[in-house]
């Protein structure tokens, strides 16, 4: 389960989001007291703790307060403070950093203050089941769910099954700088979030004053939480308009889809697909002429209804029999293999240059430093690029491709200070994710993930069932929930740690791989944010950080384990209804720290 439906559900909005998400499929939003629900005790704490898990609450805005220092001392003073902020709500002044793009330019990030995050995660929690009831099934960024990987598959199938060679890329210009506030709150009210007080706020939010530059008159600023859920709500006409000239057209009769399908092939309609993520998209079709009349259509589509600009050199048709074409890192072509075209995915070029830099640049750290924490950053990065590329269908050969342009560098700088050779007693992470036993480098007792030791794994299409806010929708969630371990560990190499503790962090690690991801007390797979590693033996009592003295377990078995006050003793117990088997598993913990049995 999430972390952000397993807090859903602890503080009792499940139900809440379930019915917005209901009424609004069944267009009966009108009349919706949404600002009551936004501003309820239990939206406002579920926004607390969901702001509070994100990564992101580490920096500070430009009141200088980070997550840590802003805490709930009395809960109802707490509420009581959003509300009156609410009341005639002026947003604080917006902090404007500086994010450094691949291609050396600099993309701008705004950061709220503490406050808003929070009041823009409550209005986010309220209005995202509305709009989600309301986007089109194949727009995959900044969704629930969704993935890079779903875009792709996406991709392969237009090109495999439904036979479609001609891509349109449009690039819009400034997307995020450009977005005009009337249009926006007109198509909000159209999506069906219609409770006027609702409207004003979020009008307000978006002129929210950036320090050194004003008040803004258009665009969404890139940082905010709400952000990517309005920028969605922006570019969902622009899905539907493309969908409803062929994929969803309405006809008279009623067909199957395949008949359907045929029928209007013979009409003069042009076949056309959209897939998008946040505001890179593709229009395939299947012809060149078909294509540019897409082109135009959509480019006027997106002057005329929505006031956004096109770049015309980053804009483009591809054939795609003939040439590639980018999208998101990926570079896509169709290329002939028993008699049909099928889609061949590779790395994107300049991706490769990107990837091949960055290596270079942690290989001279490990020369430099010599220490397992320059040896986990490198491995860190390679296990991230493994699980964001590993749907190209030529992965193994790029990544190839990429160590074969390394070897030397690696030889002149490692070489001195590592020994190279296939692994010997690796450990438990090592084994799990490298299954070749290709030869590496060990440095500082801890070996190098191999890049090339990799095997494209299939895109899976996203199963449109899969939803956050309808009970089948949830199971079906959990029964797709695959134990994605190396997911997770690339997550665990990326927390920073003391230099005394580098043991620990690479047991820790190992414990987790050899667990298989999954709760030692409740079995269940746990995503790294969600999982604490326990010491059988306490260190206090004389524990050590060996991986014999490690188990992993849910954060919440873990605060059971050790509790003595009869208060969190029953709460942790609510929340977790334990059956007896994992009762008793909980227990022989608990006696090896020398407390009481839980009965």
């Amino acid at each position: 389960m999430s972390t952000a439906l397993r807090h859903a559900e602890y503080y009792g909005m499940q139900d809440i989001f379930d019915d917005l998400y209901e009424r609004s499929k069944n267009n009966a939003t009108k009349g919706l007291r949404l600002y009551e629900h936004i501003i309820s005790k239990d939206n406002i704490l579920l926004a607390f703790r969901n702001i509070k898990a994100n990564t992101g609450s580490k920096t500070a805005g430009t009141d200088g307060i980070t997550i840590d220092q802003y805490k709930i001392e009395n809960v109802d003073e707490f509420i009581e403070g959003i509300r009156t902020s609410l009341t005639n709500y002026k947003p604080q002044t917006v902090r404007r950093v500086e994010i450094p793009k691949p291609n050396g330019k600099k993309r701008p990030l705004g950061i709220p203050t503490m406050r808003d995050r929070l009041i823009q995660q409550m209005f986010k929690q309220v209005l995202e089941p509305i709009c989600e009831a309301k986007f089109y099934h194949h727009s995959y960024g900044f969704r629930p769910n969704r993935s890079t990987h779903h875009v792709m598959a996406r991709c392969q199938f237009l090109v495999n099954n439904v036979k479609l060679y001609h891509v349109v890329d449009i690039d819009i210009q400034g997307f995020f700088d450009n977005v005009s506030h009337s249009i926006l709150i007109k198509q909000m009210y159209s999506i069906g979030i219609q409770d006027k007080r609702v409207l004003t706020i979020v009008s307000k939010m978006l002129k929210a004053p950036i320090k050194g530059i004003g008040v803004p008159t258009k665009g969404t600023p890139q940082g905010g939480i709400l952000s990517p859920l309005l920028s969605n709500i922006v570019l969902n006409d622009l899905d539907w308009w493309i969908a409803n000239q062929w994929e969803c057209l309405k006809t008279k009769h009623k067909f199957t889809f395949n008949n359907k399908i045929r029928a209007i092939k013979n009409t003069n309609l042009k076949q056309m697909y959209i897939v998008r993520y946040a505001d890179d998209f593709k229009v395939f079709t299947n012809s060149h002429q078909s294509a540019i009349r897409i082109f135009h259509a959509t480019k006027g589509y997106l002057k005329n209804q929505l006031n956004l600009d096109i770049s015309t050199e980053k804009s483009a048709i591809t054939n795609l029999r003939k040439r590639k074409s980018d999208f998101l890192g990926f570079s896509l072509k169709a290329v002939t293999k028993r008699n049909k075209y099928v889609a061949n995915i590779h790395i994107m070029d300049k991706k490769m240059k990107n990837i091949s830099e960055k290596l270079r640049y942690f290989i001279r750290e490990i020369q430099n430093k010599p220490t397992p924490k320059t040896v986990l950053n490198y491995n860190a990065y390679i296990l991230g690029i493994k699980n964001y590329f590993m749907v190209a269908t030529h992965i193994n050969k790029d990544f190839g491709k990429i160590a074969y342009h390394l070897m030397k560098t690696m030889y002149n700088r490692l070489k001195p200070i590592g020994k190279y050779g296939r692994p010997i007693k690796p450990s438990e992470t090592y084994k799990r994710l490298h299954k070749n036993n290709f030869k590496t480098y060990k440095i500082a007792g801890l070996y190098l993930f191999p890049l090339g030791d990799i095997q494209t794994r299939n895109a899976m299409n996203f199963s449109q069932d899969i939803c956050n806010y309808t009970k089948e929708g949830r199971l079906k969630l959990y029964q797709n929930l695959r134990a994605d371990i190396a997911i997770e560990i690339n997550k665990m190499l990326q927390i920073p740690y003391g230099k005394n503790r580098l043991e620990f962090a690479d047991n820790r690690i190992s414990r987790y791989s050899m667990q298989l991801g999954k709760c030692a007390v409740t079995g269940e797979f746990l995503t790294s944010d969600k999982l604490h590693c326990h010491h059988k033996l306490p260190r206090h009592i004389g524990g050590t950080d060996e991986f014999s003295n490690l188990v992993i377990v849910h954060e919440d078995v873990h605060k059971l384990i050790h509790a003595t006050s009869e208060k969190t003793i029953e709460r942790y117990r609510n929340i977790l209804q334990l059956d007896r088997k994992q009762l008793r598993k909980l227990n022989q913990f608990r006696k090896v720290c020398n407390l009481i049995a839980l009965v």
